[in-house]
């Protein structure tokens, strides 16, 4: 088969390492890929949310099959379009791929199907929201841009002043573009978070084996938000018990209201939980694989990735049970200095083959390209440096004794990734 995954990112570099190992693909692309992925997979110069670009590609080429990786081309209706030109493609639908472009719309559709989440309000006004908050007494509040905004349209306000420059800087400062244009404003959540990836054939759901992933940029949790600076597989805080709570109370209620609003969903769902003392709660949805959580996840799968993928195109999910090895996988991720604020780029890498000489290490490439013979940075996260072992304390260990042969100037990452 040929097989072309969208997308650049530490993820994509996951996903292609994983259906590289598959004895039934014969061609595998990605577009537009980046310095890693271009040593399993023949790069394409197309931009991921270039949906005229990437379906004329697969027209001309002939591919069995296209993964759309990222929110944004889902969001803008790739599958849909790739699907009208006669190109089988994995991901969900532009009207399904709403439960995560859309903060409004998953808070509405949880309300409406009684499925667990913090309690909100909406807001497409800024007066309004202004009114509303100050009549709020009880801090922190979470204030949400509607829209897609690279893992970081969410803000936790500690106070009303925070609040008030959270709500300014999204919906008049318009530091999220059109996506902060509409807010949700919630309430703040405790409790241990937990990321479970589920792929869902529009019917049958499968869930992963579950995650959890480190967002704030410092040890401890502190600092801004990022895109994700770490995670480990499986989630300690996940038990037995939670898992049956989640799939009878979360997993298959989102299923079904997606059927019963003519959205059914194909793809892969990440539920973004909280183990709050009055049960679990969704905290976010995400209409794709989650990215630093995929380069964990998909390590211990053992089933062959495009099986799982072509099932879920075909609506034969029921058909498949999904294996996981045992013991655990780490990935710390390696950051430009300045992320997530400013960076520099094009900062030299060495190291990388060092690093996975090591038993149980594979280092993922997410900002990352070559200039001539040389690798270097070309992002805010650079590589994901992952380790499977058969304990979380061995896995911890291997995946940071990968990060000590790996260097590039300026590189930050925090020290307490599955602590």
């Amino acid at each position: 088969m040929k097989v072309l995954v969208v997308g650049s990112g530490g993820r994509e570099h996951a996903i292609i390492h994983a259906l590289a190992q598959s004895p039934r693909i014969e061609q595998l692309y990605a577009a537009p890929g980046n310095a890693g992925i271009s040593q399993e997979a023949v790069c394409v110069p197309i931009a991921a949310n270039d949906v005229a670009g990437m379906v004329d590609f697969a027209v001309q080429q002939e591919l069995d099959l296209v993964v759309v990786a990222p929110e944004d081309p889902l969001a803008l209706g790739m599958v849909d379009a790739l699907e009208a030109a006669g190109i089988r493609a994995f991901g969900p639908r532009r009207n399904a791929a709403v439960l995560e472009a859309s903060k409004i719309f998953s808070k509405n559709l949880m309300a409406r199907y009684g499925i667990p989440t913090a309690e909100y309000q909406t807001f497409l006004d800024m007066d309004d929201a202004v009114t509303y908050l100050d009549g709020v007494d009880k801090f922190p509040v979470v204030i949400k841009a509607d829209g897609l905004a690279l893992g970081k349209g969410v803000i936790i306000a500690h106070d009303r002043q925070e609040a008030l420059q959270a709500v300014t800087k999204m919906m008049q400062d318009q530091a999220f573009g059109a996506a902060g244009g509409r807010i949700v404003v919630e309430e703040f959540l405790t409790g241990p978070e937990i990321t479970v990836l589920a792929f869902c054939d529009g019917k049958t759901l499968l869930p992963m084996v579950s995650s959890r992933d480190h967002k704030p940029v410092f040890d401890g949790n502190k600092g801004p938000n990022t895109g994700g600076m770490g995670t480990i597989a499986p989630n300690p805080a996940y038990t037995t018990e939670m898992a049956r709570e989640c799939k009878e109370k979360i997993f298959l209620p989102t299923v079904r209201a997606m059927q019963e609003e003519g959205r059914p969903f194909k793809g892969v769902i990440y539920f973004g939980l909280m183990a709050t003392p009055q049960g679990v709660k969704v905290i976010e949805y995400n209409a794709r694989f989650g990215d630093p959580e995929t380069q964990v996840v998909l390590p211990l799968l053992e089933n062959d990735l495009l099986d799982v993928f072509e099932a879920v195109v075909d609506e034969r999910l029921d058909q498949v049970q999904l294996q996981f090895k045992p013991g655990c996988a780490v990935c710390v991720c390696l950051a430009s200095g300045g992320y997530p604020g400013s960076y520099e780029k094009g900062k030299p890498i060495t190291g990388i083959a060092e690093a996975e000489a090591l038993s149980g290490v594979q280092v993922y490439h997410a900002g990352t390209k070559w200039e001539g013979e040389t690798l270097v940075t070309n992002g805010g996260r650079v590589l994901g440096v992952t380790a499977v072992a058969g304990s979380r304390e061995e896995a911890i260990a291997q995946a940071y004794d990968g990060v000590s042969h790996i260097y590039f100037e300026g590189m930050q990452y925090r020290a307490d990734i599955g602590r």
